[in-house]
């Protein structure tokens, strides 16, 4: 049964053969089966599932080529990557792709055997005829999928290289020119070359501005280290883009903290396709980062009810228990705790049902239950190492919000004994002893995090402004706030930190500008705080009132508002 079960592809092969006896009408028809070549083709089979595979292949390609059968030959390089003999299979494909020149599938076998062998320098003629044999209609699909089919190749220099070469026809022609250009940029980003990237995709925009292809590519490139990369996406974003590059743009901004451009990105999709649920999603994240509650509340249940008439799958499934989770959140700062607890019992996926958890026991630590949310967040189950840490990240949150910091210090200081090399928690250890007012403490651990993990900016950030906040070694402050911004150009919280210290060094006019531009990029409690102060101190007291203001309805909670309005005695 296992033979017979085996033989399968030569049963359909001899049924393709059968029928073609009564197709002839030319030379190149596929000749007939008869007895002798039905004996080949039995004997070729019976030698592939036997212990002559090697033989089995050779009855099989000289069959092609007595029958010019397409079926054959692809049959007779199955055999051959079943046998693992690559260049037994590029024999048979160039046997095939000779037999039959204009046959596209023969020719798409040899270059896609070539880049399997990683023969790079010889797909250029093959990729080359790939495209001439497509048809006019497909030619631009052919051209943007050329990137996928060298994204393995080890030398990817040279494979940019060889596509470039074999697409410089294709650039001459207007209708394929901006798919050509925009595959060279792919192959010479993978190659590392992003100047060259950005110079195809620049050139494929030229030629066709409201191509998509070379707007994706720019908005893979964007970071504030290429500049070049985010005037290729604004153009396109100028005519009609497709929402979902719009929304990829909005994730960029949002990455890069500019979360006032990213809002009217997504308030410009909400209003083009109101039907676009992860639109609102995100648009009602940043309003309730805002504290905007009611718009925040609104474009959420939006998103419930775009999302719950999708089919059912990981990523709806995921939306609406964020969803859940920030309208519960939502309820709570009304101090509706019924009503978060309700959004949080339609989580269903387990996964989300640690987050829906963590939002419980802040409920119950709201109402001065702390004994009972520290245990529901230890009741969560175990499954892995990362669940552990993630209840123990958790546990800490719980008792920082609600300014229990010696209990969450000495939590962390036992997790620390354990894992004494992890930055995350040493980090976060390092907060609470600032908070405990042990600042030798912090900066002790902050300096074990530097040491540990060099790239880790928030360190930095966190030394630096304290340093700045106490007043002392200002000089200091200021190169470790800046070395932050090294790794996190353009960071508002860490820009603050660096107005707050050119502030404290006595240079108000450079910290009032840019505190200006932090807290324009991210309106924030803390950031209204240090800008108003500036303001205040240089006389223009109306305008510091008004963005204390306005930082009280962000967050009337925050700690160093709240100071500062204490210290200044100013009562807005």
């Amino acid at each position: 049964m296992k033979c017979l079960h085996r033989l399968a592809p030569l049963a359909l092969l001899l049924l393709g053969l059968a029928q073609g006896t009564h197709a002839q009408t030319t030379d190149t028809t596929p000749t007939a089966l008869n007895a002798e070549l039905f004996y080949q083709l039995l004997l070729g089979e019976i030698d592939v599932v036997g212990a002559e595979p090697g033989a089995g292949y050779s009855l099989i390609l000289d069959a092609a080529r007595k029958t010019n059968d397409p079926a054959l030959y692809q049959r007779a390089v199955d055999i051959a990557f079943q046998a693992r003999s690559g260049d037994a299979a590029l024999q048979a494909a160039q046997a095939w792709k000779q037999a039959q020149p204009q046959s596209r599938e023969a020719n798409r076998y040899v270059l896609q055997i070539l880049v399997a062998l990683n023969r790079v320098a010889d797909t250029a003629s093959i990729l080359k005829n790939d495209i001439a044999l497509a048809s006019p209609g497909d030619r631009p699909a052919v051209i943007a999928g050329i990137p996928r089919l060298f994204a393995r190749v080890s030398d990817k220099k040279l494979a940019a290289s060889v596509v470039e070469q074999a697409l410089a026809d294709s650039l001459a022609i207007p209708a394929l020119a901006p798919a050509a250009w925009t595959s060279i940029g792919r192959m010479r980003l993978a190659a590392a070359d992003t100047s060259g990237a950005l110079d195809a995709a620049r050139k494929a925009q030229e030629l066709n501005p409201a191509a998509e292809g070379p707007a994706l590519l720019a908005l893979e490139m964007m970071d504030p280290k290429q500049p070049l990369a985010e005037p290729i996406v604004r153009r396109y974003m100028e005519g009609k883009p497709l929402t979902e590059l719009r929304m990829g743009y909005a994730r960029a901004l949002l990455d890069a903290q500019r979360y006032a451009e990213a809002t009217m990105q997504l308030k410009k999709i909400t209003a083009e396709r109101p039907e676009f649920a992860e639109a609102w999603l995100v648009q009602g994240t940043l309003q309730l980062q805002d504290n905007q509650l009611e718009a925040a509340e609104s474009s959420l249940k939006r998103y419930v009810e775009l999302a719950q008439s999708h089919a059912a799958g990981d990523e709806r499934n995921r939306g609406l228990a964020q969803a859940y989770l920030l309208l519960s959140q939502i309820a709570e700062k009304r101090k509706d705790y019924a009503g978060a607890s309700a959004w949080l019992d339609r989580i269903e996926n387990s996964q989300d049902l640690v987050a829906a958890q963590n939002r419980r026991a802040s409920l119950l630590a709201r109402q001065g239950k702390m004994a009972e949310a520290r245990q529901l967040l230890r009741s969560i189950p175990e499954r892995n190492p990362a669940d552990a840490r993630n209840k123990l990240l958790a546990e800490v949150g719980l008792l920082r919000d609600n300014k229990q910091y010696r209990a969450a210090y000495d939590l962390l200081a036992q997790a620390v004994l354990k894992q004494p090399n992890d930055s995350e928690l040493l980090y976060e250890q390092a907060m609470l002893a600032e908070k405990l007012g042990n600042n030798a403490d912090m900066e002790r651990l902050l300096r074990q995090v530097i040491a540990a993990k060099p790239d880790y900016h928030p360190a930095y950030n966190a030394l630096g402004y304290s340093l700045a906040d106490r007043n002392i070694r200002l000089p200091e402050a200021r190169q470790l706030i800046q070395k932050a911004l090294d790794f996190a150009p353009g960071d508002p919280f860490i820009s603050d930190s660096l107005g707050w210290v050119e502030f404290r060094m006595g240079n108000r006019s450079e910290a009032l500008r840019i505190l200006d531009t932090a807290y324009k990029a991210r309106p924030d409690a803390e950031i209204a705080a240090h800008l108003g102060e500036v303001l205040w101190t240089s006389g223009q007291r109306d305008r510091a009132q008004a963005v204390w203001k306005e930082g009280l309805l962000l967050n009337s909670e925050n700690e160093t508002l709240q100071e500062t309005l204490k210290r200044l005695h100013v009562k807005p």
